[in-house]
């Protein structure tokens, strides 16, 4: 109860415990009437006076009757069990601060805002200045929240993926290609709520698939009922993917242009480790992405989110908030998150130990299988990356000066220039 609190959740552990005693008793109910049943159809096997037969036979029909009542009555319980356990959050980490997001810690803060000596101007003001994209007939085709990337900003988003990929797979991420659709289960058991007003997920109609708003979803679903060996841990993959959000009750100026959208890119940090591992992962994920928006020449700061801010799977969460001069704020750009082995129970992932050495010469001793410790962080959530990189890079004349770690991935583009004045300029070939 009080790590709900903690959450300002509103869950009810009492409530759900409460409801699956009440299911196990019915469970046992149902058993013993099962137990009946089948000890009425044994006897109409053996010889019997038709008197008797026709008052078994009576009895049967009584008994399946109570049965079918009764293991609806079960099934209904359980969905209400399941339901009720779904909605409790995992437990959080000690050191995560308590409270609501106006509570989240400094971890760290890089570099310093750009000192302009001129009046930055806006992502959109900026894009729409360049033709970068298109608002405009995005909102005629899909809708609010939808967007076209143009010219210059099309090829960004490839290198910013590919850039992204290639620095992870040299640091061990195994990169793979996601589905876009997913089961609602594997949403569900991954702790996401795929219903209800406030839901950010997308959902097909007659179908029990959704579209998925992160990699991450996907990713846990490719372990789903697995077994691993303890020596393959940790597993790291890097999914590109494209992910989709209603974004419910998101409404502003927070909301402007690129920063939150109805549908983006991103590639995604997934890793699959046991439970020592999992600190010192979580880690490691952060320091990935240090590394990665440092190289981009962006000003953030990291911030150990509060408890109240937590997704329900996550034990610990850091994010990351990009200085956005055009917008005259931070924004968030990425986060980290360890959800223990709240994932991977409802996924059923676990990982088999290495036998333990017996002394005495003994066989060695067989361990019991363990749920692994599922983590994500996002290495590159496409459309904020370009609001931080458009913002930040930008010069005078509405030009933007593309971080030089891109150039290898932009075929030597170096700086966007308006269209009338200059043509895009190109690296010089040496």
């Amino acid at each position: 109860m009080a790590n709900c609190a903690d959450r300002a959740s509103q869950a009810d552990p009492r409530a759900a415990v409460a409801l699956y005693e009440e299911w196990l008793g019915l469970q046992a109910q149902v058993g013993e009437l099962q137990a009946e049943r089948n000890a009425n159809a044994k006897q109409m096997k053996a010889p019997l006076e038709p008197a008797e037969r026709e008052a078994l036979v009576a009895q049967g029909k009584a008994l399946k009757g109570r049965l079918a009542g009764m293991e609806a009555e079960l099934a209904e319980l359980e969905g209400r069990v399941q339901e009720e356990g779904r909605r409790i959050p995992n437990e959080t980490h000690p050191d995560a601060p308590r409270g609501g997001e106006d509570a989240s810690a400094l971890v760290r803060e890089n570099g310093a805002p750009r000192d302009f000596a001129f009046a930055p101007r806006d992502h959109v003001e900026l894009a729409e200045g360049l033709d970068l994209v298109d608002f405009n007939r995005a909102a005629q085709v899909s809708g609010q929240k939808f967007y076209y990337l143009k010219n210059e900003a099309a090829m960004l988003e490839l290198a910013l993926v590919n850039w992204t990929m290639q620095k992870l797979q040299r640091k061990g991420f195994t990169p793979m290609m996601t589905p876009d659709l997913v089961r609602e289960g594997v949403l569900e058991k991954c702790g996401f709520q795929p219903r209800g007003e406030t839901t950010q997920v997308y959902s097909v109609q007659d179908s029990d698939l959704c579209l998925a708003g992160t990699a991450e979803i996907p990713l846990g679903g490719y372990f789903m009922d697995q077994i691993l060996p303890e020596d393959q841990l940790p597993m790291r993959l890097a999914a590109f993917g494209h992910c989709f959000r209603t974004e419910a009750g998101a409404a502003g100026a927070a909301g402007k242009g690129l920063y939150r959208v109805h549908q983006f890119s991103k590639v995604e940090m997934f890793v699959v480790g046991t439970p020592e591992q999992s600190e010192a992962l979580h880690q490691e994920l952060l320091d990935i992405e240090v590394e990665l928006f440092s190289e981009l020449g962006l000003h953030f700061k990291v911030l150990d989110m509060a408890s109240a801010d937590l997704g329900a799977p996550a034990y610990r969460k850091f994010d990351v908030e990009a200085w956005m001069p055009g917008l005259g704020r931070y924004g968030e750009i990425s986060s980290a998150s360890n959800c223990t082995d709240y994932q991977a129970r409802r996924l059923n992932i676990r990982y088999k130990p290495a036998p333990k050495p017996a002394e005495g010469g003994k066989k060695p001793k067989k361990q019991k299988n363990v749920f692994v410790h599922t983590l994500n962080g996002t290495a590159c959530a496409v459309s904020r990356m370009l609001v931080a990189i458009l913002e930040s890079h930008q010069e005078e004349d509405g030009s933007i000066s593309i971080p030089e770690t891109l150039w290898p991935y932009t075929g030597g583009l170096e700086k966007i220039c308006p269209k009338e004045t200059e043509a895009t300029t190109k690296k010089k070939k040496k």
